[in-house]
């Protein structure tokens, strides 16, 4: 089990845009297993691989629910590798998102709400599925982060500054 550093905005590696994988091997397995240990860590329930300094196209989700009985984390990992969208729907959905590189940072994006996804799991299986909810919106802003974009770029300037600001008060206070 490893915990990687998470890179945080302004690191511009952040805005790199993300190279396909061209091996599913053992290797890029370990660097998953890596990358959930450090989603599971932070905590959050999505990770991009640029986010630790990879520029590659992979992505790890868990939304983990609850057991409304016992309470306890139900764990759910699905690992994206090479995902595309092909087809968005036109109704949007309104989600206050987060991000593990603007930490504790939190703002209202608009996003497609139903999309029709393609992807790789880490055994090299292809999957193709229609997504929706809170896997939809998670999966658009761990893609995003593959094309070197986040969430506060979907933000007005203005929006986008006042986040930036108070992540910088946030740090010096920190300090």
């Amino acid at each position: 089990m490893a915990i990687l550093p998470i890179i945080e905005t302004p690191d511009p590696r952040l805005k790199t845009i993300s190279s396909p994988v061209e091996t599913i091997d053992d290797d890029l397995r370990a660097f998953i297993k890596d990358m959930f240990d450090t989603m599971y860590d932070a905590p959050g329930i999505g990770l991009a691989a640029i986010q630790v300094g990879v520029p590659k196209r992979v992505l790890v989700i868990d939304l983990q629910d609850k057991d409304e009985e016992t309470g306890k984390v139900i764990r759910d990992p699905r690992v994206f590798i090479n995902p595309e969208i092909l087809e968005e729907s036109e109704e949007l959905s309104v989600y206050n998102e987060g991000c593990l590189s603007v930490p504790e940072q939190y703002a209202d994006v608009e996003r497609p709400a139903v999309i029709k996804a393609r992807w790789l799991d880490e055994q090299g299986q292809s999957h193709e599925d229609v997504l929706d909810g809170l896997l939809a919106i998670c999966l658009q802003h761990e893609m995003d982060h593959l094309e070197g974009i986040l969430f506060i770029d979907h933000l007005s300037k203005l929006k986008r500054d006042m986040v930036l600001k108070k992540l910088a008060k946030a740090r010096k206070m920190a300090a």
